[in-house]
């Protein structure tokens, strides 16, 4: 057989990957898809284009295999895999006919997204970066996990708070973890994995499951070796029938006292500058609010030292109510003059439905400036559909400013400034 019949076939690896759908939101052919435990890549589907590899937290989807065509792992293959199977030799190869492709071999990088003539942006996630801000403080990054020295660290449950009020379909907790004498360093807008004890369906150990850090690097409680984050189960589907989530069941019934296994840190690019007045403008839903936490007592712990000059913080904050809104009574005692807070609720009785996107364009002139600012950096967490909408919005912004949004948005990625992490 000819050299041809060669694929470079991509994989993720599902003893890494922590399953935070970035490689999937990413993808710009639809390559990527999930079951409840494993993401894998349709080989017929696959261009190399690498998109998805820079946003990847863990690493997990930078696996490659010089696999023949008609050997090519299928969907339901990688669907079964606890592990990725050894690579062939090139001996295997040989043996069976083929040769084997330059290892290594580069693929195209992905490019930055056009603006089609209707208009529209050939993909939203592409005007994401996917470096960190050039002053961003630096990143640790994988100190525990299945190929760290250690697979995880324990933590101590140090607190276990409702921030929302009592609901039927939902139940958002604040909790807080203590990592007693071992370093487990974060920055704003990293994550960290969370091993559920016991096993599925199957009879195989869960995964790590993923949640964003809530709390800023200096701890929950300054000083201390703590973090904290905002975790959300749903406890009913959308027929009414109560459901609960394996990961999150366990994290929201957590008692004081209780042990946790973590792994991580993870997340090298969804980082805050450090410069002096530069400005953050966030834009999120529901548990999407945890970095932004992060970000925003941060910069208040800054003020409050009166070391740090910061420039203009505006939230744009989503949610189906005001009773299901994480935080709310904190976040109405922030300054004024310290934050900007829009608040958008899509399902109050007797009111329109307003999300995110819609505050945004109504203030359109105060973005259009900062889209412009180059120390403006721009930050979106939450669901994976409120994505297109959010950068819709920038693009209508920067239009209605008169901007050349192709050039606005090219200059977003290049320059780190627009961070995109929904799920």
């Amino acid at each position: 057989m000819s050299e041809a019949s060669i694929i470079r076939q991509h994989l993720i690896d599902p003893q890494i990957c922590i399953r935070c759908n970035t490689c999937e939101a990413t993808c710009p052919v639809s390559a990527i898809t999930h079951d409840s435990r494993n993401y894998v890549v349709d080989p017929h589907k696959c261009n190399l284009c690498m998109a998805c590899v820079p946003p990847c937290p863990t690493g997990s989807i930078d696996n490659w295999r010089d696999m023949p065509s008609t050997r090519a792992y299928t969907l339901d293959e990688q669907f079964s895999w606890d592990e990725l199977p050894a690579e062939w030799s090139a001996e295997q190869l040989a043996a069976g006919g083929f040769a084997a492709t330059q290892a290594g071999a580069a693929a195209p990088a992905a490019p930055v997204p056009a603006v089609d003539p209707a208009g529209e942006p050939w993909r939203a996630s592409g005007f994401g970066a996917t470096l960190p801000p050039w002053s961003a403080a630096h990143p640790y990054t994988q100190l525990y996990g299945p190929k760290a020295p250690q697979p995880f660290l324990s933590a101590t449950v140090t607190g276990n708070h409702r921030v929302t009020e009592v609901g039927r379909e939902y139940d958002t907790h604040h909790i807080v973890l203590d990592f007693g004498t071992t370093p487990f360093p974060v920055l704003e807008g990293q994550s960290l994995g969370i091993i559920p004890p016991g096993v599925d369906a199957s009879g195989r150990p869960h995964h790590p499951r993923q949640y964003s850090v809530a709390s800023p690097r200096n701890g929950e409680r300054p000083g201390y070796n703590n973090l904290s984050l905002t975790i959300k189960r749903v406890l009913e589907d959308h027929d009414g029938k109560p459901v609960r989530g394996v990961a999150s069941n366990y994290m929201c019934d957590l008692k004081v006292g209780d042990k946790v296994q973590v792994t991580g840190p993870f997340g090298a690019s969804f980082l805050m500058p450090n410069h002096p007045r530069s400005s953050l403008v966030m834009i999120c839903t529901g548990t999407g609010s945890a970095p932004m936490r992060a970000m925003t007592e941060w910069r208040r712990r800054l003020r409050a030292s009166g070391k740090f000059e910061g420039g203009k913080l505006l939230l744009f904050f989503g949610a189906r109510s005001r009773e299901e809104l994480p935080y709310f009574g904190p976040l109405q005692g922030l300054p004024k003059d310290f934050i900007d807070i829009n608040l958008a609720f899509s399902r109050v009785a007797g009111q329109p439905k307003r999300h995110v996107q819609d505050l945004m364009r109504e203030r359109a002139a105060d973005l259009a400036g900062l889209l412009q600012d180059p120390d403006a950096y721009f930050y979106v967490c939450g669901l994976k559909a409120m994505e297109e909408g959010v950068v819709l919005a920038l693009r209508e912004v920067a239009l209605q400013a008169g901007l050349d949004w192709e050039q606005v948005g090219a200059a977003l990625k290049r320059d780190a400034r627009l961070h995109l992490e929904t799920y």
